[in-house]
């Protein structure tokens, strides 16, 4: 580790302070979100690959609880939140779907497991106990 002889020789950390106070904020906030229920969506509003997520487990499931849904570019953390999202499953990008924590990937992703017929069971293996429910909707096509 290097000290600075003098304290004008580190201003960086003066710098990033406002930043590591929105990504502590964002943590601290990510942690709040993954307890309102056991499957979150994280996605931004006019993206088309989060609108196919949504559509499939919203309108084409019945899960209960029901996904929350955190969309990104409305939420004043959202950039912070990303980033943190980012560093912890690996995926920066929206959607990102989260089962307990953990992520199961994004739009195409969960299209996928819909079409291979294993959302359901990928959501309740990972949802364990904290999904009651998730049954797909009749549907006539």
């Amino acid at each position: 580790m290097t000290v600075p002889k003098n304290k004008d020789d580190a201003p960086k950390e003066k710098e990033q302070a406002p930043e590591t106070d929105d990504h502590a904020e964002a943590k601290d906030e990510l942690n709040a979100i993954l307890k309102r229920a056991p499957i979150i969506v994280f996605s931004k509003s006019y993206c088309p690959f989060s609108a196919k997520a949504k559509s499939i487990l919203l309108k084409k499931y019945s899960i209960v609880p029901e996904p929350y849904v955190v969309e990104l570019d409305h939420h004043k953390l959202g950039r912070a939140l990303q980033s943190v999202l980012g560093e912890s499953t690996g995926r920066r990008t929206v959607p990102n779907v989260l089962v307990n924590g953990k992520s199961i990937g994004g739009g195409d992703d969960v299209s996928a497991l819909d079409q291979e017929d294993q959302l359901a069971s990928t959501l309740k293996n990972l949802g364990g106990k904290w999904i009651q429910e998730v049954t797909r909707k009749n549907q006539e096509e």
